[in-house]
C-alpha cells in the first residue's frame, strides 16, 4: 500500500531531472526579471515615497497589459505545444503568426487607453485623505514614468511571443540568457540614470523607465536573433514572414480556445488592480507598503509560477502525443512536487519580511505594514501554488472555458466584492482586512482539486488539426 502511494504521488529520479531541466531555466529567467524590477523599485524607493507610489500605481496598469499579452500568446501556445509534440511544425508556425498579430493589436489598444486616460487612472489610486501636495507629486511622477514606459510595450509583447514559441520547443535556456543580458543593462542604466552616475544625467523616475525600456529591447532581440539563426532547432521559423496566412479552421479553433484565456488574464489582472485600488482608499501608506511587499513576494513567487508554466508544457506535450494516461500520472506528481517546493520557498521568505522593507527610504509605519503583508503572503504561497498548478493543468487540455470561470469568476465574485466592501464600508484594521482577502483563495483550492481529479482536462485538441 505504501509503495503504491509512493508510486502515485512521487516520480522517479529521471522524471524530476526532466522537470527540473525545463523549469530551472524558466525560474532563473524570471528571477532575473523580477530581481531587476526589485532593484528598480528599491532605487526609486531611495528617492522618496511619492516617487515610489507613482511608479507603483503605473506598474498596476502595466501588470494588466503584461498579463493580457500572456493570455494572448497562451491560447495559441496550447496549440503550438501540442503541434510540436505531434511534430507538425507548419501548423506550429501558424500559431506563432497568430501570436505576433494579436500582440501587435494589444499594443495599439493599450497605448491608446493609457495615452487618453492615464492621468485619470492614476487619480483612482490617490486617496483624498492624503495632502494635496503629496497627491500632485505622486501624479506627476506617475505620468513621467508612464509616458516613457509606453515605448516598452512594443519589445515586451514581441519578446513574449518569441519566448513562448521557443519555450514550447523545450528551449527554456534562451529566454534565460536574454534576461541575464537585460539584468546587466538594466542595472547599469538604472543606477546611472536614476542617480546621475557614470556620466549620465540624473533623471529619477524617468531614468528608471528609460533603463527598463532599453533592457526589455535587449532581452527581446536576443531571443529573436537566436530563433532566426537556428532554424534547425526552430523549424517553424522557416518562411515565417512569407505572408501572414493562417488557416481559417485553426484561427477559429485558437479564438474559441484562446479568447477565454485572453479575457481571463485581462480580467484577473484587472481585478488585482481593482483590489489594489480598494486598498488605496486607506491611504498612500498602504499603497507604498503593498508595493514593497509585492516586490519581494513576486521574486519568491517565481518558483511556483514557472513550475505552473512547465506543467503546461510537459502535460501539453504528452496530450499532443496521445499519451493521455501518462499526462494524468504526471499531473498528480507535479502538483505534489510543486507544493513541497513552494512550502520550502515560503519558509525561506519569512526572514526577509524583517529585512527587506528597511532597504526603502520611507516612514517606519510603512515598513512595519510591509513586513506584515510579506508574512501573510509567505503563508499564502502554498495555496497560490496549488491553484496555479490546477489552472495550468486544466489549460493544457484546452479547457479554457473552465479556466476562465476558475480564475475570473472567483476574482470578481469573491475577492473583489470582499475587498470593496471591507475597505469602503467598514473601519476594519488593514492587517485583518488584508489577511481575510488574501486567504479567501482557500475556496479556490477545493474547486481546483475536484476539477483536476475529474480528468475533464485530459484531451488531445490537435488530433484532427494540421497536415
Amino acid at each position: 500500500m505504501n509503495k503504491r502511494w509512493k508510486e502515485k504521488y512521487f516520480g522517479t529520479r529521471d522524471f524530476y531531472l526532466y522537470v527540473l531541466g525545463i523549469v530551472i531555466p524558466m525560474i532563473i529567467q524570471n528571477l532575473i526579471t523580477n530581481f531587476v524590477s526589485m532593484l528598480d523599485n528599491i532605487m526609486v524607493g531611495q528617492v522618496g515615497t511619492a516617487q515610489m507610489s507613482g511608479v507603483s500605481i503605473v506598474n498596476q496598469f502595466l501588470f494588466v497589459f503584461n498579463l493580457t499579452v500572456f493570455g494572448a500568446v497562451s491560447g495559441a501556445s496550447i496549440f503550438g505545444t501540442q503541434f510540436f509534440g505531434k511534430k507538425d511544425y507548419k501548423y506550429q508556425k501558424y500559431t506563432f503568426r497568430f501570436r505576433l498579430l494579436l500582440s501587435a493589436l494589444l499594443v495599439l489598444v493599450a497605448s491608446a487607453v493609457l495615452v487618453l486616460f492615464g492621468e485619470n487612472l492614476i487619480r483612482l489610486f490617490l486617496s483624498s485623505d492624503d495632502s494635496k501636495d503629496v497627491i500632485e507629486m505622486t501624479l506627476t511622477y506617475g505620468m513621467d514614468y508612464l509616458r516613457i514606459m509606453l515605448i516598452g510595450l512594443i519589445p515586451f509583447s514581441i519578446g513574449q511571443a518569441y519566448a513562448s514559441v521557443v519555450r514550447e520547443c523545450g528551449e527554456t535556456k534562451i529566454p534565460m540568457y536574454g534576461s541575464l543580458a537585460a539584468l546587466g543593462v538594466n542595472l547599469f542604466f538604472d543606477y546611472g540614470l536614476i542617480f546621475g552616475r557614470f556620466g549620465l544625467p540624473c533623471m529619477g523616475v524617468k531614468g528608471a523607465a528609460i533603463a527598463t525600456v532599453i533592457a526589455k529591447t535587449i532581452e527581446a532581440l536576443i531571443v529573436m536573433i537566436w530563433a532566426h539563426t537556428h532554424p534547425d532547432r526552430n523549424p517553424y521559423i522557416v518562411g515565417l514572414f512569407r505572408g501572414f496566412y493562417i488557416p481559417g479552421s485553426l484561427t477559429k479553433s485558437i479564438i474559441i480556445k484562446g479568447c477565454p484565456l485572453l479575457v481571463n488574464e485581462f480580467m484577473w489582472s484587472f481585478g488585482m488592480s481593482v483590489i489594489a485600488q480598494c486598498y488605496s482608499v486607506r491611504g498612500l501608506e498602504v499603497v507604498a507598503a503593498r508595493n514593497i511587499a509585492s516586490t519581494l513576494s513576486n521574486l519568491f513567487n517565481v518558483v511556483f509560477v514557472q513550475l505552473g508554466h512547465s506543467i503546461g508544457i510537459i502535460i501539453g506535450l504528452k496530450l499532443g502525443a496521445g499519451l493521455l494516461e501518462e499526462a494524468k500520472d504526471a499531473a498528480i506528481k507535479l502538483m505534489v512536487f510543486g507544493e513541497i517546493l513552494t512550502t520550502g520557498v515560503a519558509i525561506v521568505m519569512v526572514p526577509f519580511a524583517y529585512i527587506f522593507p528597511n532597504l526603502y527610504n520611507t516612514e517606519e509605519s510603512v515598513k512595519a505594514l510591509a513586513t506584515f503583508f510579506i508574512l501573510v503572503q509567505a503563508i499564502a504561497m502554498p495555496i497560490w501554488a496549488y491553484t496555479n498548478a490546477s489552472y495550468f493543468i486544466l489549460r493544457s487540455g484546452g479547457k479554457t472555458g473552465i479556466t476562465f470561470l476558475f480564475d475570473f469568476l472567483f476574482s470578481w465574485a469573491v475577492m473583489i466584492p470582499l475587498a470593496f466592501v471591507l475597505t469602503n464600508y467598514t473601519t476594519m484594521d488593514i492587517h485583518l482586512l488584508f489577511s481575510i482577502v488574501t486567504f479567501s483563495e482557500i475556496l479556490k483550492v477545493f474547486v481546483g482539486y475536484f476539477m483536476v481529479r475529474s480528468g475533464i482536462w485530459i484531451n488531445n485538441i490537435v488530433e484532427h488539426e494540421g497536415a
